[in-house]
Parts: structure tokens; C-alpha cells; sequence
């Protein structure tokens, strides 16, 4: 079983800086795969940055060049370091694991076993 726990959230203005963590517990094998997504007022989830067990990134086009996901394994956690923000980025943040993911399903829902319980970002303007 794996357990994430999401932190770092909080309200930012436009182009401003705010860098989210997720930490895990259980298998280090059952998260080799992990992943940001966010769920934005009356919108679906949508992908927001992966990373695979050799640590290569996968980023949405909304957000490639401003956020940088990485990965500590030694203190079982995962970052988002999210820059420039703008008030299209508020949203629920949501960390999320999996054993393995093929490619094509890195940034949708459907690749993931495990969530976390969400972070909330809110950017004014």
C-alpha cells in the first residue's frame, strides 16, 4: 500500500513562486512511476508533470519551462518547483504513483494506482 500526503500549497501572486512536495510511504517499487496533476474549479484533472523511475520529466505544454518536477528517494518524496505562476494555474494539486506507466499514459489518469489528497494554489492577478 502506498500513501502520499501533499504540502506546500498556499495563495501567490501572479508570477510568483511556490514549490510543492508529496511525501510517500509503502513499496519504493509501487512509485517508481509518479506524477502532478490538477483539478481546476469546474474542470476535469488533467496532467501537469510526470517523472519515470530513471527520473526523466514529462511535462504538459501549459506548464513546460515554468515547473520542474523532481524526486528525492532518499526522503521518499516528489517536488514541483512551479515559477512564473499565473491565475490559470489555480487549482488542486494532486500527487499520484504507480508501479509502472507506459509512455502514452504518463500525464492522464488512467496510469495511476495511488492519489494523494490534494494542495490547494490559488494565484491572483
Amino acid at each position: 500500500q502506498v500513501q502520499l500526503v501533499e504540502s506546500g500549497g498556499g495563495s501567490v501572486q501572479a508570477g510568483g513562486s511556490l514549490r510543492l512536495s508529496c511525501g510517500a510511504s509503502g513499496y519504493p517499487e509501487s512509485r517508481a512511476f509518479m506524477a502532478w496533476f490538477r483539478q481546476a474549479p469546474g474542470k476535469e484533472r488533467e496532467g501537469v508533470a510526470s517523472i519515470d523511475k530513471s527520473e526523466a520529466p514529462l511535462y504538459a505544454d501549459s506548464v513546460r519551462g515554468r515547473f520542474v518536477i523532481s524526486r528525492d528517494a532518499a526522503k521518499n518524496s516528489l517536488y514541483l518547483q512551479m515559477n512564473s505562476l499565473a491565475p490559470e494555474d489555480t487549482a488542486i494539486y494532486y500527487c499520484a504513483a504507480a508501479r509502472f506507466v507506459w509512455y502514452e499514459n504518463r500525464l492522464l489518469e488512467r496510469g495511476y494506482d495511488y492519489w494523494g489528497q490534494g494542495t490547494q494554489v490559488t494565484v491572483s492577478s
